[in-house]
Formats: C-alpha cells, structure tokens, sequence
C-alpha cells in the first residue's frame, strides 16, 4: 500500500491598495484573482458598493483572502496616514529628501483630527491618543511635512 500524503488546503490573502469606487479588473487587480480561479469584476462590484461613500480615489488597504473552493472575503481598512498628511497640508507628493526639504506644514489640529480618524481602526483602538499623535508627528517628518 502506497502512503497518500493529505492534502492541505489554505486560504490565499492578497493585499492591495484600491481606489475607492473605482475598483476595475484590471492590473493590478484583475490578474491577482484571475490566476486565483476568481472573477475580479464580482471582486470589483462587491468593493466599488462598499466604498461608495468614499471620496472617489481614496486609496484604501484592502485584504482579500480567497477560499479553496474560490469564494472570497475582503476587509477594507482606513486609508494610509500619509494620505491623511498630504491632503491635509494640500501637497500632491512627499519630500524628495525628507529631513532636510519641507514641502508643507499642518497644525497641532489636523494632527488631532487624523488621530481621531485613525484610532477607529482595529490595531490602535487600544492605544492612548497622545501616542496615535506622535507616530502621525514622526510620519509627517519622514513625508516632509511640518
């Protein structure tokens, strides 16, 4: 008798990084699923209604974990603090050099308010305010802001 090694079956997780409401089955998306045995357009579909109270190009971190039998799961996340940081101190991009270029400043206030936005999300629901405040002050240094 020939021993029969069991197969074990896992689920996939894929991270991207998602435009709100814009989702499409294109790269980098699309070709993620497909290689998977999924329909990105019913991926698509099911994120662009979820995120459809977003402002539209928002990135937005997204965990699709797909099941062996080629179901799939996703949980969308807050979009990035850096995001936050740009759009709040009205910059398209981040210092080149950051340390020594500035390419925007913020007040203590927005600080405060992308704290407030940013201590809902899952991992920093158990952390003080001050500290949420304090990793947003040394990721604006390292984005160049002020």
């Amino acid at each position: 008798m020939a021993k029969v090694a069991a197969k074990t079956v896992k689920n996939v997780q894929i991270k991207c990084m998602v435009p709100a409401a814009k989702a499409t089955p294109s790269p980098p998306i699309g070709p993620a699923l497909g290689q998977r045995g999924v329909k990105a357009i019913d991926f698509c579909k099911q994120f662009n209604e979820r995120t459809k109270d977003y402002e539209p190009d928002t990135p937005i971190p997204t965990i699709i974990t797909i099941k062996p039998d080629r179901t799939f799961s996703f949980v969308t996340k807050l979009p990035p603090t850096t995001w936050f940081l740009k759009r709040a101190a009205r910059v398209e991009k981040g210092a080149s050099k950051p340390g020594t270029e500035i390419v925007g400043k913020i007040s203590l206030k927005h600080v405060y308010e992308i704290a407030l936005i940013k201590q809902q999300q899952e991992n920093m629901r158990d952390l003080e305010l001050k500290g949420i405040c304090k990793s947003i002050i040394a990721t604006s240094k390292s984005v160049g802001i002020q």
